[in-house]
């Protein structure tokens, strides 16, 4: 897992490129990568599966300005992966 920050002043989008070279770097090209970027008020959370063409996908934005606390929905997505890692 490959986790990128930023300051608040940086957009998420700015921060992509740079998450993907890394996860790009996985030495298990098997198994897929993942990913978060943060900053300090919003999480994304990026999955990059090799293969013979990469591919990578997004989450939604979550952000902890949002109404609904997706603070909730980014702890499980955490959990999740942190029991993909162990079972690794």
């Amino acid at each position: 897992m490959a986790i990128e920050t930023k300051r608040v002043l940086f957009s998420i989008e700015a921060s992509l490129a740079q998450i993907l070279a890394y996860m790009l770097a996985n030495p298990n090209p098997d198994k897929p990568s993942y990913g978060m970027i943060a900053t300090g008020g919003s999480f994304i959370f990026v999955k990059l599966v090799k293969g013979e063409s990469p591919r990578y996908s997004t989450s939604d934005l979550f952000g902890i300005s949002n109404p609904t606390n997706n603070l909730h929905d980014v702890l499980r997505i955490l959990k999740g992966l942190s029991q993909i890692a162990a079972s690794n």
